[in-house]
C-alpha cells in the first residue's frame, strides 16, 4: 500500500540514532517506514557512541528519536506508537482496545523473559555461563507459542502483518540466527515461514542497508529513502 506523501515529515527532520543490527532499532525504523515518517538517519557505532546522542539521551542506547520540537523517545515501541499514530496505511495498528492488550502482551513477553533468554543463548560469556542451552530451551517455549498462533492466523496481528510481527521479528531473527542448523530442524513450520517471508520482504531488505557510522559536520541521511517508499 503506498504511503501518503502528505503524511511525510517536511525539514526540519527527526533524527533518529540507530545501530543496523540492534533489534530494537530495526524495529523502530520499521515503523518509521511503514509510516512513511522520513527522519534524519544517525547509525551509531556503540563501542564510540558520539557526543550528540549522549546529550540528548545519556543512557547511550538505541534507537532514539528527536522530534524537531525537542522531545525525545527513547523506546523503541514508543517510536513506533509515535509513528504509526501519526500514520498507518497499512494498518499495523490493533482496532480496538482488546486486540491492542493482547499485541502489547506478546510484545511484553519478547522485550521481557524472551529477551533475557536470547542474550545469554547468544552471549553465553557475558554472563558467566559455559554455554546458553539451557536458554534456548526456555526461549523455544515462547517460540512454540508463536508458531501455534502463526498456524492459526498466519501473522501475529491476525491476518495481515501488524504492529506485534514489527516488534518480534526481529528479536526471532536474532534467535534464529545464533544457531540456524538447529532453528530449521524445529518443527516450527509456521513460525520458519513467517520469519523468511520478512526477511524477503522489501520492507526488510529497505531498513537493513550497511551506513558507515555518522560524524557530526556530516551531510543529513535521509530514511527512508524515495524508493523504498514507493514499494511500501
Amino acid at each position: 500500500m503506498a504511503v501518503d506523501a502528505l503524511a511525510l515529515v517536511a525539514a526540519p527532520f527527526p533524527v533518529l540514532y540507530s545501530f543496523r543490527r540492534c533489534p530494537y532499532a530495526m524495529r523502530a525504523r520499521l515503523a518509521l517506514a511503514a509510516s512513511g515518517t522520513v527522519c534524519e538517519l544517525r547509525e551509531v557505532v556503540l563501542a564510540r557512541k558520539p557526543p550528540a546522542l549522549l546529550q540528548v539521551s545519556p543512557k547511550g542506547t538505541v534507537p532514539v528519536l528527536v522530534l524537531p520540537d525537542g522531545a525525545v523517545l527513547e523506546q523503541s515501541l514508543d517510536i513506533m506508537l509515535w509513528a504509526l499514530r501519526r500514520n498507518d496505511p497499512q494498518q499495523w495498528l490493533p482496532t480496538s482496545a482488546p486486540e491492542m492488550d493482547r499485541a502489547m502482551a506478546l510484545i511484553a513477553q519478547i522485550d521481557g523473559d524472551f529477551k533475557a533468554n536470547l542474550d545469554r543463548y547468544k552471549y553465553p560469556n557475558r554472563y558467566a555461563l559455559s554455554d546458553g542451552l539451557a536458554h534456548r530451551v526456555l526461549g523455544a517455549q515462547f517460540l512454540q507459542l508463536l508458531d501455534t498462533r502463526l498456524e492459526t492466523d498466519g501473522f501475529l496481528h491476525g491476518t495481515h502483518w501488524g504492529l506485534a510481527d514489527a516488534a518480534i521479528a526481529p528479536f526471532v531473527r536474532q534467535f534464529a540466527h545464533t544457531d540456524p542448523a538447529w532453528f530449521a530442524s524445529q518443527p516450527w513450520a509456521a513460525l520458519q515461514r513467517w520469519l523468511a517471508a520478512f526477511e524477503a520482504s522489501t520492507a526488510y531488505r529497505g531498513v537493513m542497508d550497511k551506513l558507515p557510522a555518522w560524524a557530526d559536520g556530516q551531510p543529513p541521511r535521509l530514511f527512508p529513502d524515495s524508493q523504498l517508499l514507493h514499494f511500501l
